[in-house]
């Protein structure tokens, strides 16, 4: 959809172009996406083979209704026979029920049989989502990942939903009215089928721009999921700095282009139906017109007798344009549930996966590593973009029970340096070794199980504080509580109604900032982690909540492997070694006093942290 049709886009430009945009897909793979619906069809294929079967029996009873309305006439008007009117009411009467029971059972086993499959096609989705890698989702909007997943997996089901798969069933129905019209007279049977030819270019003609229709359609409600969740998410810094109105017409552009779409798509479902509803009526009056002037050369016994023919070829028609008529409809139906399996077989088809294991002809001898090094860094470089490092060559080894502190200004390398321990990305030259082994080289929940991370930005799950505590791991309330303890936090939670079972809200607001940081403090010492990762977890904590923090991060600290992320030197005072990072090398390390007495970047850090340069800074303890 191009701008001048939205209208003019909000001034400065929109600021969710470009990384809200959906990608072009190909044209002409209707088969092929049909095809790829089958693996998740095929657990199923009881339940749509019952379906299938119906379907003959239910065209079988609807045909044969306008016959048995023929022999009824026959044996008013001709025959002058009561029994065998008799006879074909009741002949009707068993056609309507065996209808009605064969339809409902059709429908309901392929709505069955769609709805259990759309079940194990989300699971696909998600469980693929779950194995993407961290960088995918660094550039794609959230809301567009959401859609795959409930609009455009709801659109697909509308293929069930609708009854368009038993499409099959329509074109039976067609075939057999066709072939009762021509046993009943071919001559009206032609006029009546001479405007199928038509019809179908004009079929043909629409559906290329149909299907480009539905195609925007998905790509303008993926745009507006994705713009929608932004928002959401950001409300409080839009509220902060007054963009309401700006916000509201970037919204407002974006759901013109989606209004526009659904404007085009309507289009051409509205003039299909009335070009098919058109031929429809103009085929009865003609095959009517010939009817009668062939009625009127007749003599009155043969007239009589064609009566019964003529209403019957009447229904017949009304019949054959309603199969084509729902035809064009599923086709519509068709082409917008199309329109959403690219987008979801298109995530399908995203080949990202989480750190996987190298093969084993493409992995080298790593370095060796003494054995008291539980993690080393091996001339390491790498870069979220290519051509744009973040770390330089950076070697550095972590010795088991040692408290490794990292600091340095933002953006030097220290939160890149854990995510590449933990694998969250992959770096480009050198080795991260674990226990002397490549982390590319071991399996991706082997190495996280082995650590424990607390992040400056805890995240905590819609549930309970156990739930939140326990995650993955086995539910133990002892150990939870064991772990609360040892953080300083139970008497928090004591305090509030429920105890572990606590309700927590969506990402735990209803927990203050150092309340999470404890429940975040427990589910690692829960876990019992062979390295402990600490990410600023102190960053956004004012100076009374830190001072009850700093017990919970000793506790968790003591006898295990740490790495401490730090701005606040005063908080890693104690540790091991420090390493000092700029412009993403290692620029320093040493111990506390032994910075301070190198006069370098981290005694200039200090001294930017402390008011008087010659005051030491009050100890706290250990990180």
């Amino acid at each position: 959809m191009s701008t001048e049709a939205r209208g003019a886009a909000p001034q400065g430009g929109l600021m969710v172009s470009g990384f809200h945009d959906e990608a072009e897909v190909e044209d002409d793979q209707d088969m092929r996406l049909l095809g790829r619906l089958l693996p998740f069809l095929k657990p199923h294929a009881m339940l749509l083979t019952f379906a299938f079967l119906l379907l003959p029996l239910t065209a079988v009873a609807s045909l044969v209704q306008p016959y048995l309305v023929k022999l009824a006439i026959d044996a008013a008007l001709v025959e002058r026979s009561t029994s065998a009117l008799l006879t074909v009411v009741i002949y009707f009467a068993i056609s309507l029920v065996g209808e009605f029971v064969t339809r409902f059972g059709q429908g309901y086993l392929m709505q069955l049989a769609g709805q259990r499959t759309m079940a194990d096609l989300r699971r696909t989705v998600f469980r693929h989502m779950q194995g993407l890698r961290v960088g995918y989702y660094d550039r794609t909007p959230v809301g567009r990942v959401v859609t795959r997943v409930t609009n455009d997996v709801d659109s697909l089901s509308e293929f069930f939903a609708s009854g368009a798969v038993t499409a099959v069933g329509d074109v039976l129905m067609l075939v057999g009215i066709v072939a009762f019209m021509f046993y009943l007279d071919w001559e009206l049977a032609l006029l009546a089928l001479a405007a199928i030819p038509p019809l179908g270019a004009v079929i043909a003609m629409f559906r290329r721009y149909a299907r480009r229709a539905f195609r925007d359609i998905r790509a303008r409600v993926a745009q507006l999921n994705a713009y929608l969740a932004e928002q959401v998410s950001g409300v409080a810094v839009v509220q902060a700095f007054g963009r309401e109105a700006r916000c509201h017409d970037e919204y407002r552009w974006i759901n013109a282009g989606y209004r526009d779409a659904n404007y085009r798509a309507i289009r051409f479902d509205a003039l299909l139906f009335s070009v098919v509803d058109s031929v429809a009526t103009a085929s009865v009056a003609i095959v009517l017109w010939y009817a009668s002037t062939r009625a009127e050369l007749a003599d009155p016994t043969v007239s009589a007798a064609y009566i019964g023919t003529v209403v019957a070829f009447y229904q017949y028609i009304q019949r054959f344009f309603v199969p084509i008529r729902d035809l064009s409809t599923k086709y519509t139906l068709i082409q917008h549930s199309l329109a959403a399996a690219e987008r979801v077989f298109g995530l399908l088809d995203t080949v990202e996966p989480d750190a996987p294991v190298r093969p084993a002809d493409q992995r080298d001898t790593p370095p060796e590593v003494s054995p008291e090094v539980c993690a080393a860094f091996r001339n390491v470089t790498f870069g979220y973009r290519e051509g744009h490092p973040v770390l330089h060559d950076v070697s550095f080894d972590v010795r088991r029970g040692e408290t490794l502190a990292l600091v340095g200004a933002t953006g030097s390398g220290k939160t890149t340096t854990t995510s590449l321990l933990l694998r969250l990305y992959d770096y480009q030259e050198g080795h991260v070794l674990l226990d002397g082994e490549d982390v590319r080289d071991i399996e991706r929940h082997d190495l996280r199980g082995r650590f424990a991370v607390v992040q400056q930005d805890v995240f905590l799950f819609s549930g309970t504080v156990l739930e939140n505590i326990a995650l993955a791991e086995e539910v133990d309330r002892d150990r939870a509580r064991d772990a609360l303890e040892r953080v300083g936090a139970l008497g928090m939670l004591d305090q509030r109604e429920g105890g572990l079972d606590a309700k927590v809200e969506e990402r735990g607001q209803n927990f203050s900032a150092g309340e999470r940081q404890l429940i975040a403090f427990a589910r690692a010492l829960y876990r019992d982690p062979q390295i402990l990762i600490l990410d600023e977890t102190t960053a956004n904590i004012d100076s009374e909540t830190e001072a009850k923090l700093q017990h919970a991060v000793a506790e968790l600290v003591e006898g295990r492997t740490s790495l401490v992320i730090a701005h606040r030197l005063s908080t890693i005072r104690n540790a091991d070694r420090i390493l000092v990072f700029h412009q993403g090398k290692i620029a320093e390390q040493g111990t506390h006093e032994e910075l301070l007495a190198a006069q370098g970047i981290y005694a200039r850090l200090h001294r930017l942290q402390f008011e008087n340069p010659d005051e030491e800074a009050p100890a706290s303890p250990p990180a």
